[in-house]
C-alpha cells in the first residue's frame, strides 16, 4: 500500500513541533494567531472594502501586541463583528499571549511534556509574563471583574452623550477592554479627545490602565494582604517596587508635562483651563507609559520637543512585569536606579529597601535596557532609510517624530504623531516587527532564537577594567 506524500511532511512537522522550546512555541503561535486574525479581519464580514490584507495585517499585529497604532479608522472601517473580533484579539494579546500559548501547549504536548519543556523548571515568569494553569484562570477572573465594573461605570456615568443604549454599552465595553489591556484602540477617529473634560471617563480609563499595567501578581498580592496594608513591609519587594515606581513615574510625568508645555506658547495646553490642563497631564502621564489613549491631539505643533522627549522616556520604561503593557518594565528601571545609587554610595552590591538584589537580576536588567535601546535605535535608522523618510504622502519627518513612533511601537504604547498612516509599507513593516518584538520582550525573543544553553561549570580568572 502506497503511503500518502503528505505523511512524511506531517511526521516531520510533528517532530519539529515537539522540539520547540516554550519561547519558540510562543513566537510560532503568535505568528499563527496574527495570520488567522488577518484573514478574518480582511473578510467582508469584518471590514469595508477599504481594508485590504495589508491594513488587516497591521491592525491585527497592533491588537495582538496591544499597541494601538492603526492605519484604519476602527469606528468607520470595521463592522460591529470586526470590532468584536478586534476586542477579542486585544484580550488574547493583553491577558498574556505567552501565558495562553503555554496553557495551550499543555494540551498539545501532554502534561509531562509541558513540565519537561519549561526549560529545566523555569516558568515563563522569567520573561515577565503571567502564570499558567490555575493561575491563568484567576487572571481571567480578575480581568473580567475589573473590566465589568469599568463598563458599568462608563455606561451609567461616562458616555452619557451617546443616546443609543446599545451603542453606549458597546463603547463602554470596548474602551474598558482596550484600557485594561493597555491597547489604546478607540472607536472614534480622535480617540478620547472629545472626553478631555470628562472626569469619569478620564478616571475610569486611567484606573483600568494602571490596574492592567501593574500586573496580576501585584494586584493579587495587594488583595490577599488588603487587611494588613498599614504595614507595607508585609507586601513583597516586587509589589512595593512596582507600586512606588508607578506612582513616582505618574507624578514625575504629569509635573514634567506641566512644566515643559508652559514654554510652548502655541501649544494645545495653553488653551486649556488649569483643571483641564491638570486632567490632561495626569492622564497622558499614565497612558504614555503603556496604553496609548490621548485626550489632546499629538504632533510637533501641539506639544513641545521637550514634552515629546519626556514621553519617549516614559514609553521606554513602560509597564510592570506580568502586566499588559510593554517597555523595559518599571522593576528594570528601579533596579538600574538602585544600582546607580549603590555605586555612588560605594557599595559592593545593589541594595533596595534593605534588600540585596542578586547579581543575575542586575545583569538581566542591564541586558534588557541596553538591548531594547539598541533595537529602538535600529528601528529608527530603518524607518529613515530610502523613501520611508518621505512616505507615500511625500511628507518628511524629523528625527524626533521617527524616534517617538518607533518607541511607541516597541513599547507597545500606540501614541502617534501622524507618522504611522503616512509612511510606506516598508516603514509600516518596521513598526510591525517592532511591535511584535516589544510585546514578546527582548529576553524571550533571544531565548527563542538561540535557545537555552547549559550553565558552564568552567571558572575564569577575575581581572579589573577601568570604567
Amino acid at each position: 500500500m502506497t503511503s500518502s506524500p503528505l505523511h512524511p511532511f506531517w511526521s516531520r512537522l510533528l517532530l519539529w513541533r515537539h522540539r520547540l522550546s516554550v519561547p519558540q512555541f510562543t513566537v510560532v503561535t503568535g505568528l499563527l494567531v496574527i495570520a488567522l486574525g488577518t484573514v478574518l479581519l480582511a473578510s467582508p464580514l469584518c471590514s469595508s472594502d477599504d481594508v485590504g490584507l495589508w491594513q488587516a495585517l497591521f491592525t491585527v499585529t497592533s491588537a495582538i501586541t496591544v499597541t494601538g497604532l492603526s492605519i484604519i479608522d476602527v469606528g468607520k472601517d470595521l463592522t460591529f463583528f470586526g470590532q468584536l473580533t478586534l476586542a477579542g484579539l486585544i484580550i488574547t494579546g493583553g491577558l498574556g499571549l505567552m501565558a495562553i500559548t503555554t496553557f495551550l501547549q499543555g494540551f498539545v504536548q501532554g502534561r509531562g511534556g509541558l513540565r519537561h519543556r519549561l526549560d529545566k523548571g523555569r516558568s515563563l515568569d522569567e520573561f515577565g509574563v503571567g502564570g499558567i494553569g490555575p493561575t491563568f484562570h484567576r487572571i481571567l477572573i480578575t480581568a473580567g471583574c475589573v473590566m465589568g465594573v469599568g463598563t458599568v461605570i462608563l455606561y451609567v456615568f461616562g458616555f452619557t452623550d451617546i443616546s443609543n443604549h446599545g451603542e453606549r454599552l458597546w463603547a463602554a465595553m470596548f474602551h474598558c477592554i482596550s484600557a485594561y489591556n493597555n491597547a489604546g484602540f478607540g472607536l472614534w477617529s480622535d480617540n478620547l479627545v472629545g472626553y478631555r473634560a470628562n472626569p469619569v471617563v478620564n478616571g475610569v480609563i486611567a484606573c483600568l490602565i494602571v490596574t492592567g499595567g501593574i500586573g496580576w501578581r501585584v494586584t493579587n498580592d495587594v488583595w490577599e494582604k488588603r487587611y494588613k496594608l498599614r504595614k507595607l513591609h508585609r507586601l513583597s519587594l516586587h509589589t512595593r517596587l512596582v507600586l512606588r515606581s508607578t506612582l513616582v513615574l505618574i507624578v514625575v510625568g504629569a509635573l514634567g508635562l506641566l512644566f515643559t508645555e508652559q514654554f510652548t506658547p502655541d501649544g494645545i495646553m495653553n488653551t486649556l483651563s488649569f483643571w483641564d490642563k491638570l486632567q490632561v497631564t495626569v492622564f497622558q502621564s499614565i497612558t504614555t507609559r503603556t496604553a496609548g489613549f490621548n485626550t489632546v491631539p499629538l504632533s510637533i505643533t501641539t506639544l513641545s520637543d521637550a514634552g515629546l522627549l519626556l514621553m519617549i522616556v516614559l514609553m521606554f520604561i513602560g509597564a510592570s512585569p506580568g502586566g499588559t503593557g510593554g517597555g523595559i518594565k518599571t522593576t528594570t528601571f528601579a533596579v538600574l536606579m538602585g544600582a546607580t545609587r549603590s555605586t555612588l554610595e560605594g557599595r559592593k552590591g545593589v541594595i533596595i529597601r534593605r534588600h540585596e538584589i542578586p547579581g543575575d537580576i542586575l545583569l538581566k536588567a542591564v541586558g534588557v535596557a541596553l538591548a531594547s535601546g539598541l533595537f529602538v535605535i535600529l528601528m529608527t535608522l530603518l524607518l529613515g532609510l530610502g523613501p520611508t523618510a518621505g512616505g507615500e504622502s511625500a511628507q518628511s519627518y524629523n528625527f524626533l517624530e521617527k524616534l517617538f513612533t518607533c518607541m511607541s511601537a516597541f513599547g507597545t504604547v500606540g501614541l502617534d504623531v501622524g507618522v504611522t498612516a503616512n509612511v510606506n509599507r516598508w516603514g509600516q513593516l518596521v513598526l510591525m516587527v517592532g511591535m511584535f518584538v516589544g510585546r514578546l520582550g527582548i529576553m524571550l525573543l533571544l531565548s527563542a532564537l538561540y535557545g537555552s544553553r547549559p550553565q558552564s561549570r568552567v571558572g575564569y580568572p577575575r581581572e579589573e577594567v577601568f570604567i
